[in-house]
């Protein structure tokens, strides 16, 4: 180790390093840092106001927009913003429009192609509607649980990690809440890669209303020409990242997709096959993509905002491309409490006020490690991570996991539910496998 760092400080003070200036940022880089922070402000100011809360630029700039992709991190904090009724928009070039994430009551924020110059978007009428009552209750042990959520607040479960939030339910009843400054019960953000498991949750409801096989080919038109291999693809396998399509890296970033106004339709169908469907897992932004493409015919009658609605998931909403596709392995804006009452579903297997949401067995499908499985800390089910490989932790928990330090929690065999919200910057990491097993102690 020593003579590697060493070697560097060299390498740094050799007049041949000191004399190779940064390199420029292409106009593609600064189009993408432009469409990153034009959709995060537009997503944290426009949906919070939608709940009822409110943000400011400045809280974002705070939060969200600290520790993103090394390559865009210093531009996005450079560049200007510009907050408008209907949109926010954000200057990268002189010769271009600004990058604009236009926003619409019930759909939330959608970021426009490069080049969009302003044309009118429709506004769609007012959806929203107060948030359903929460019931409260009482942990065994409240000061040990209150020990367990503040060490959360004070990064005590990994240096550089920034929670912002925390709500436990138990028995289907609040028992644990905090909020960071600048965030509340009505502070909606970004879920990230939760959207994952809230798009095999739309997926399961549309099973339960047989409209879809999760066994059957998926539904994806531009490969149903004949001799196109990928037609084979199941959308089990799709749930399951193992669809064996060709991914550049590891998690299949999509940032033309999430960020620069490509459309899902254009951008998530064309890649290859690398491997046989069923025999590789290969964690992908795109298989999460195709599977919601793949039963879009069923979002006419029954969009997700019908099955939030269901569950009292009131602040929550589930962005589309500027085309109107659904971006749900990322882009669903959520509260804390919202989220609570997802996983809540899963404590009751799929069963809402005595309705039955998700099919019988559904919580069993979705807990199942079948197929190859990652290597790390959990293993993988459909759509939902696994702790099949944790002490301390009932088999029997799934989470839900997204990018920043989101998760959902979801403890069936104990009835409880836990969910940390975060903006971790890169290079923090929230330990939440450490701090579930402290808030199952907690409540033992």
């Amino acid at each position: 180790m020593r003579t590697l760092i060493l070697a560097a400080a060299v390498a740094l003070a050799s007049p041949a390093f000191a004399q190779t200036p940064p390199a420029e940022p292409t106009s593609a880089t600064r189009a993408m840092a432009a469409g990153y922070k034009a959709l995060m402000v537009c997503g944290a100011l426009k949906n919070a106001e939608a709940a009822g809360g409110s943000r400011t630029v400045e809280s974002v700039e705070a939060n969200e927009l600290v520790g993103v992709y090394p390559e865009i991190d210093a531009l996005v904090r450079e560049m200007p913003v510009e907050v408008l009724p209907a949109r926010v928009a954000v200057a990268w070039d002189e010769t271009m429009p600004p990058r604009s994430a236009v926003w619409r009551r019930g759909r939330g924020c959608t970021i426009m192609p490069v080049g969009w110059r302003g044309e009118q978007i429709a506004l769609l009428p007012s959806a929203s509607r107060p948030n359903d009552p929460m019931p409260t209750g009482r942990s065994a042990d409240p000061a040990a649980l209150e020990a367990v959520l503040t060490r959360a607040l004070d990064d005590g479960y990994g240096e550089g990690a920034n929670t912002t939030a925390v709500v436990i339910l138990q028995d289907g009843k609040l028992v644990g809440e905090v909020y960071a400054p600048g965030f509340g019960v009505d502070t909606p953000q970004r879920t990230w890669s939760v959207a994952k498991s809230l798009a095999g949750t739309v997926i399961g409801a549309a099973v339960h209303r047989g409209e879809v096989d999760v066994n059957a080919p998926a539904a994806i038109a531009d490969w149903s020409r004949p001799g196109d291999p990928r037609a084979a693809i199941t959308l089990d396998q799709l749930m399951r990242m193992a669809s064996g399509l060709t991914s550049d890296t590891a998690g299949n970033r999509t940032d033309a997709l999430y960020f620069g106004g490509v459309g899902v339709d254009e951008q998530a169908t064309t890649w290859p096959l690398i491997a046989p469907p069923g025999m590789r897992y290969r964690y992908a932004n795109n298989d999460t993509l195709l599977a919601v493409l793949s039963i879009a015919e069923t979002f006419d009658e029954h969009p997700p905002a019908e099955l939030f609605e269901t569950l009292g998931m009131h602040d929550t909403v589930a962005e589309t491309d500027w085309r109107g596709n659904y971006v749900l392995s990322s882009q669903v804006w959520s509260t804390a409490r919202d989220l609570a009452r997802f996983g809540q579903l899963y404590v009751d297997d799929g069963v809402v006020d005595g309705e039955r949401i998700l099919p019988a067995g559904w919580r069993d499908y979705v807990s199942r490690p079948s197929g190859p499985q990652p290597r790390g800390e959990q293993g993988y089910g459909a759509t939902f991570w696994l702790f099949d490989k944790s002490e301390g932790i009932p088999t029997d928990a799934i989470s839900a996991n997204g990018n920043r330090g989101q998760y959902v929690v979801i403890v069936p065999s104990r009835n409880i539910v836990i969910v940390r919200r975060g903006e971790d910057p890169a290079g923090g990491r929230f330990d939440h496998i450490a701090f579930t097993r402290d808030v199952l102690a907690a409540l033992d």
